[in-house]
């Protein structure tokens, strides 16, 4: 259900730049000042925000698979650097997203074609997904996906309801993870402020690349200051 325009109210890439600031927040906290929960706090904004801008980037994408290539090429080289940094086998938000693309458009395609094969395919997806995010970590020590199975249907509640579904689709959220997510309920306000538009293209690989090179300035800070500390 496309978004309707309006000239009020805030851009796609106003959302990314409060996400890309509610996010660093929240890494900051993480890595260098974990007793500060506020920062954490702050930090649960960025999440309904990015997934917001998913489900807006599905809607209106000319090429699917560019699209889902970016964002999956990008977890992949994030995930790669993860796993030789400390062995985690634990899935950023670019897996869990890139999970969210893929079931948006099994969805999709199953709904446009409507034969047996590729409902079953959508369903296979489904399934896939919550045997990824709550059967895996069961079983593999270390395994995981960033916001579980909610975090990766919160895009496909928001693509096919739009704004009706960003109070349902947060409190599956909220509630499958609980704590701090809590939180996450103010980034409520600003998804209704969303006003259709998405704002400049130069803009676009500058919210991608920054995700991975803000992390490695953090982990270079952090590592400084434990050898300091030493």
């Amino acid at each position: 259900m496309p978004q309707t325009q309006t000239k009020f109210g805030l851009t796609g890439n106003q959302l990314k730049l409060i996400a890309l600031i509610t996010m660093t927040v929240d890494h900051i906290g993480m890595l260098l000042l974990p007793r500060l929960m506020i920062l954490r706090i702050i930090g649960r904004i960025a999440m309904p925000l990015y997934a917001y801008m998913i489900a807006e980037g599905c809607r209106y994408t000319h090429d699917w698979r560019r699209y889902f290539l970016r964002l999956a090429g990008l977890a992949l080289v994030c995930q790669t650097a993860y796993y030789f940094a400390d062995h985690s086998l634990y899935q950023c938000i670019l897996v869990t997203f890139s999970m969210s693309v893929v079931c948006i458009r099994a969805i999709d395609i199953a709904q446009r074609k409507g034969s047996p094969g590729w409902l079953l395919a959508a369903a296979a997806a489904l399934f896939g997904t919550g045997v990824v995010c709550e059967v895996l970590p069961r079983w593999i020590s270390g395994f995981g996906v960033d916001y579980g199975f909610f975090g990766v249907f919160l895009p496909v509640i928001l693509y096919y309801f739009g704004k009706k579904g960003i109070v349902p689709g947060m409190l599956l959220l909220c509630l499958s993870i609980g704590g701090a997510q809590w939180w996450a309920l103010a980034a409520a306000p600003l998804m209704l402020l969303y006003n259709g538009r998405r704002g400049s293209r130069s803009l676009g690989w500058v919210f991608y690349l920054y995700y991975p090179l803000h992390l490695a300035v953090l982990y270079g800070i952090a590592l400084l200051l434990q050898s300091i500390k030493i």
